[in-house]
């Protein structure tokens, strides 16, 4: 009997269907297996994974919701072995629990894509979203635990990611409406460590983000203004900086963090007027704080060379602290700046009566900056700063015996 060339074809034909169907049958069928040496007292979890490894990466299995459900399943499995051993009181391997529940979530979600997706009549039946959705509401509370355990260990990279699942679940649409959704206290709290690790990991525009996610809410707010503001800083963004610090004074008008910060940007962006303002209220706030006066003097005397009210602000920093070393030199130094200004005026007069009285000016300028450089100088005995202006003063005092002890310490030759 003849057979005709269409013939084979349709035996060949028949035959290659029959080998692609059973090639399909057996990639499902290793899926099954996988899932069933998951579960059980005695399941092989590595086995198991091996298995499903190659099913996530063959065509015929790649694209089955069933196949990423299972490798999420497998990783349950682990982390619910492991999480039984700690309900009965037995120590489990932490490692190897958090690990395979930090696994789960891309396969679930892949797994719930791929489920949603029409059929061939194209309507959309899922088979797998009810048990993704049982398994992470049970696991969700468990991704904080996770996180604790990595950053109780300094490994804050994986406690991020670990905190970041927490969140994650949270938001997926899933969940919208149901208690794994709410922003309880777990949230505002899982937000606020995920932050903190963030800072963590030398990645100034990742911490920013995880920060500004938590500041809107009242878990440990005033710590996340302050961690926003250093991460600012450490991108040198003076603008978001400063606007960070504005809105912590304002939320957190007690906080003297803000305040001070402010007054420093104020000063260092040469903004007096503003640096005056806020430390009149700082100083409103903290009345007997000498610092805070003598800052208050430092602004007028450099940024805005009103020396009265230098001398002003100086002076109570004094009265609060007479020992209070950086206004001891602060305010030796206005009197002895105007006594040298004074004699070099006086220089250029060539009357020599007008000299004399301009040069007796002078010298009561010297006079008054004298007892506070020698004060300082018996805080800092060595500060070269205050040898200086005692070398000067002392010359110009006529005062000899000190002039040599101050220039034999500081080893200047004549």
């Amino acid at each position: 009997m003849t057979i005709t060339m269409k013939r084979v074809k349709r035996v060949l034909l028949a035959m290659a269907l029959c080998v692609a169907t059973l090639t399909s049958f057996a990639q499902k069928k290793v899926v099954s297996e996988a899932q069933s040496i998951a579960k059980g007292t005695n399941a092989n979890y590595n086995e198991a994974r091996g298995l499903i490894k190659n099913a996530l990466e063959n065509a015929e299995t790649g694209n089955d919701p069933k196949t990423w459900y299972v490798a999420g399943f497998i990783e349950d499995q682990q982390f619910s072995a492991e999480r039984m051993k700690q309900l009965l009181g037995q120590q489990p391997d932490e490692a190897v629990m958090y690990t395979s529940l930090t696994n789960i979530l891309p396969f679930f979600e892949k797994a719930y894509e791929l489920d949603q997706l029409p059929d061939a009549k194209g309507k959309v039946k899922p088979k797998y979203t009810k048990d993704i959705k049982g398994i992470l509401s049970a696991d969700h509370i468990y991704y904080i635990n996770a996180g604790a355990y990595y950053f109780e260990a300094r490994d804050y990279q994986k406690a991020y990611d670990a905190f970041q699942q927490y969140l994650k679940i949270s938001d997926l649409p899933m969940f919208k409406g149901e208690k794994v959704a709410e922003r309880d206290s777990n949230f505002m709290m899982v937000q606020f460590y995920a932050a903190v690790a963030a800072t963590q990991l030398n990645n100034a525009e990742l911490a920013i983000a995880a920060l500004n996610r938590a500041k809107d809410t009242d878990f440990r707010a005033n710590d996340v203004y302050q961690y926003l503001v250093y991460e600012y800083q450490q991108l040198n963004d003076s603008i978001n900086t400063e606007k960070t610090l504005e809105e912590g004074l304002k939320k957190f008008p007690e906080e003297k963090y803000y305040l001070l910060n402010l007054i420093n940007t104020y000063i260092y962006s040469g903004r007096n007027e503003k640096a005056v303002e806020y430390l009149k209220t700082a100083i409103s706030q903290e009345p007997e704080n000498a610092q805070l006066y003598d800052v208050m003097g430092r602004v007028y005397e450099s940024g805005m060379k009103d020396l009265d009210n230098a001398e002003t602000y100086f002076a109570k920093a004094l009265e609060i602290d007479p020992e209070y070393i950086e206004a001891l030199s602060n305010l030796g130094r206005i009197y002895y700046n105007q006594g040298v200004n004074r004699l070099g005026e006086a220089n250029m007069i060539n009357d020599t009566k007008l000299y004399q009285e301009e040069a007796a000016k002078a010298k009561e300028y010297f006079k008054k900056a004298l007892p506070y450089f020698e004060k300082a100088l018996q805080q800092k005995p060595d500060e070269r700063e205050y040898m200086t202006a005692l070398r000067g003063i002392y010359y110009n005092l006529n005062m000899n015996d000190e002039f040599n002890a101050i220039e034999a310490k500081m080893n200047i030759e004549y």
